[in-house]
């Protein structure tokens, strides 16, 4: 049994992995929701388009949802939205202007109606929510209007740091807000929930003032066109190139669906000033002269159907690769791209361009704080307890160490794991439970359709092929009146197959003798898994290789 006043919080993605952020804070019948992010693919995901977190358990309880708080704009808090919004109608969206933006952006471009409320939220403002009270801390990242919550409830405050580096000098917008959690830590945090995603990372990590003065000085060096690519998200990254091309007499060209959308969403807000003539469209390139233009594109991931990656291979509408180009990659590697990306950077190379990535050059800061910031974000808070959030087990294992050289108590530091509940009260901080949580794969129009199973048959069909074996069968004798034949895809070339196969046919009629003398009627089902179990053997024997097999057993 709980209290009334007592919290609790319950993780439901984005601890123990980068992205799919989403917790939720329940008292009583009320809950509270922050974020709902999404997850890129892993390798082994084939055909899947994005992941989401299993969220049921909210969509049983969505009577009692107060909101959804989004943190920031990226895609790993608000990805799942399109997904989300639908299962809980008339709960209302809370954001800063350019996270509102971006997920209306979102839901309307996949078509989702109605739509939800959308409440503008601004840095110092308070909402009361039910029994909670949510205050907004502004906090730098690497998009524009992030946020930290203070989050006052029955049991206490809870500091939810939000995706936060301590940047003393950010291009165009104003610095984190450092009095504020210093003040909540005057009067009292009983939980802190901190980002951990550097914690790997020894000192601060570099200012946006330093990479901007880094890049006019690789762009005063530059004698020809300028190809810059970063993620399209970085509105302050694309507002220093900007600043820089017109401090050198440069005109620019956006290039690539999510960046034209992103420059126009930050440019009708406020956030983006583009000086009048300075931007030259597609048809108008040619008559720019080369030393004179900036492209700033999408692809820094290797994306094979980015706008750089089609300039890479020649086959980009309006923009060719030439030599005396230099093209700029500012920003991260994420863990599993980096083969596209080189592949990328060589083909970028053999066309004479000059190509810029880290560590040739300094032309990236990251979002996140290192492990100095980390440690000043427990010292201005001074929390009861502490859980870290927002990273890999790795990540968060080495913060729950940090906070012990900082002086948080090691009773008082809790490691989570998606669907645990920790209950907070006047007594302190427990684990009471865990609820099913899990991921969702999206895959077409498929929202949820495809487990793991199913991932494991593409896997094995993307590695060992597929061979099947059709039998036609006589219903009342059982003789054979059609058959075996063997047709294979991604196994072997069918040009070569004549005595593999040949074998395999006297392999299935062998399996097919036994079946019948191991008994009178032999079910179907029972036929095609002792063909299925010859025919894995032959082919193991012959070839050591291990193809799916898929027997189909007709009877006429």
């Amino acid at each position: 049994m709980h209290t009334q006043e007592a919290v609790r919080w319950i993780p439901l993605g984005g601890v123990g992995e980068i992205g799919l952020n989403c917790m939720a804070f329940e008292c009583g019948e009320s809950i509270l929701v922050v974020d709902a992010g999404s997850m890129f693919p892993e390798d082994h995901m084939l055909g899947i388009d994005l992941v989401i977190p299993d969220l049921r358990y909210l969509h049983e309880r969505a009577q009692g949802i107060l909101g959804i708080i989004l943190t920031h704009g990226h895609e790993d808090h608000i990805g799942a939205l399109p997904y989300v919004v639908p299962q809980m109608p008339g709960v209302p969206l809370f954001g800063a202007p350019f996270t509102l933006a971006l997920a209306r952006e979102k839901l309307e471009e996949h078509r989702v109606h109605p739509l939800p409320e959308f409440c503008v939220v601004r840095p110092g403002e308070s909402r009361r929510m039910g029994p909670f009270e949510v205050n907004f801390i502004r906090v730098s990242h690497s998009i524009s209007d992030t946020l930290g919550l203070a989050i006052r409830t029955p049991a206490g405050t809870v500091i939810h740091s939000g995706d936060f580096k301590f940047d003393p000098s950010p291009v165009g917008e104003p610095p984190m807000d450092l009095q504020a959690f210093s003040r909540y830590g005057q009067e009292g945090v009983c939980l802190l929930l901190s980002d951990s995603t550097n914690v790997e990372r020894e000192g601060y990590t570099h200012s946006e003032k330093w990479v901007f003065e880094n890049l006019r000085r690789i762009f005063e060096t530059c004698t020809g066109r300028i190809i810059f690519s970063t993620f399209a998200s970085n509105v302050q990254r694309i507002r220093e190139v900007v600043e820089i091309a017109r401090l050198l007499g440069r005109k620019v060209h956006f290039n690539g669906r999510s960046l034209v959308a992103m420059v126009r969403i930050a440019t009708q807000l406020g956030y983006l000033h583009l000086p009048e003539g300075m931007v030259v469209d597609a048809p108008s390139l040619e008559e720019v002269e080369k030393h004179r233009l900036v492209v700033l594109t999408t692809g820094s991931q290797g994306e094979p159907l980015s706008a750089l990656s089609l300039m890479a291979r020649g086959r980009h509408k309006w923009l060719q690769v030439e030599p005396g180009d230099t093209v700029i990659f500012s920003s991260r590697f994420i863990p599993g791209n980096e083969k596209a990306i080189y592949h990328v950077i060589n083909a970028l190379s053999r066309q004479g361009a000059r190509v810029i990535y880290e560590p040739l050059e300094e032309v990236h800061s990251s979002g996140h704080g290192s492990r100095e910031e980390l440690k000043l974000m427990v010292h201005l808070t001074r929390p009861q307890h502490f859980i870290p959030i927002h990273g890999e087990f790795r990540h968060l294992v080495q913060h729950m160490e940090l906070a012990k050289e900082v002086g948080i108590p090691p009773e008082r530091i809790h490691l989570a794991e998606n669907g645990q509940v920790f209950e907070l009260s006047r007594e302190g901080l427990r684990r009471v439970g865990e609820i099913p949580t899990g991921r969702v794969y999206v895959d077409g129009k498929g929202v949820g359709d495809v487990e793991a199973a199913v991932l494991r048959d593409r896997q094995h069909l993307s590695e060992d092929g597929l061979v099947v074996a059709l039998l036609v069968l006589n219903t009342s004798s059982g003789e054979v009146i059609s058959g075996p034949e063997l047709f294979s895809r991604g196994f072997i070339f069918e040009g070569e197959e004549t005595r593999l196969m040949m074998e395999a046919r006297q392999v299935v009629m062998n399996a097919l003798m036994s079946a019948r003398k191991a008994q009178d009627e032999t079910a179907q089902e029972d036929l095609q898994a002792a063909i299925r179990g010859a025919l894995r053997s032959h082919f193991w024997r012959s070839l050591r290789r291990r193809p799916m097999i898929l027997p189909l057993v007709v009877e006429l």
